[in-house]
């Protein structure tokens, strides 16, 4: 089975969110994280999240991955509810999960358990494109110790794209990176992304790497989380995050995520 017949057979799907809220128990009472939240993400579409810690963005990804379930509204993956994981949809986290006593092949081997109906020769045959895609063939079978931080990310990215998911659900994967290994993951990912045009939803809260990877950036509120705004970004790929024309992108849409947080203090104080 081929890397290339197989992406010809995705059935097309995108992601509705409708009318979403959820709330957690805390020490201190009832904590609302999303309040009526709605949005619509198109296939093969790059929607980056961003929004102040605390906004409701990765417990929006959590309820699109599976992991939780809202207190009202629903989420639809296919036109389906989604109502538990599935592995059509995968989940990159901040940090990289890897499992230390697998080396790197070994990682990706346990991820393809996830695809059924494919011999071992074929999990390796998928396992070598991924691990050659984000540029790490040659240290197929270097243990996870041996890695750097950004090596482990590229694994890791590896790992949620070869069960060939749907939907890519990414929560601040390169928030721990320095400076320079984030921006050679910002190029990887978007050649990744035009290769194989999953649809990705990113959560973050830098706004310029929103501008630099989205087709389209969301900007939320302080909790409780809604949807204040959306900005498309329009800009020729590849992408430099220090691009000119990425910066005055990026600052247009800070201004209006800082005055989407005046607007809510203000609320809040009037409250």
């Amino acid at each position: 089975m081929s890397i290339d017949s197989e992406l010809e057979n995705i059935v097309p799907s995108k992601l509705v969110v409708e009318g979403v809220s959820k709330s957690f128990k805390s020490r201190s009472g009832v904590v609302q994280a999303l309040d009526n939240v709605s949005l619509e993400i198109a296939e093969g579409e790059f929607v980056c999240l961003v929004g102040p810690s605390g906004c409701g963005k990765s417990t929006l990804l959590n309820l699109i991955a599976g992991l939780d379930k809202p207190d009202s509204g629903r989420v639809l993956s296919d036109g389906q509810p989604v109502t538990g994981t599935g592995r059509e949809r995968m989940v990159m986290f901040q940090e990289h999960a890897l499992f230390p006593w697998l080396d790197v092949m070994g990682n990706l081997m346990f991820s393809l358990k996830l695809k059924p109906g494919l011999t071992d020769a074929e999990r390796k045959d998928v396992a070598r494109y991924y691990l050659k895609l984000v540029g790490l063939e040659r240290f197929m079978h270097a243990n996870i110790h041996e890695l750097s931080g950004g090596m482990k990310q590229r694994v890791a990215l590896a790992r949620a794209l070869a069960p060939n998911p749907r939907v890519l659900l990414m929560d601040e994967p390169f928030a721990a990176l320095d400076a320079m290994t984030r921006e050679q993951l910002y190029e990887d990912l978007q050649k990744i992304w035009a290769a194989r045009r999953k649809t990705i939803v990113f959560v973050t809260h830098n706004v310029r790497e929103a501008a630099c990877l989205g087709d389209r950036v969301v900007l939320f509120s302080p909790h409780p989380g809604r949807v204040r705004e959306q900005f498309k970004v329009t800009l020729d790929r590849p992408r430099d995050i220090s691009s000119i024309v990425l910066a005055e992108k990026a600052t247009e849409i800070t201004r209006a995520l800082k005055a989407h947080h005046t607007s809510s203090q203000a609320v809040g104080v009037k409250a």
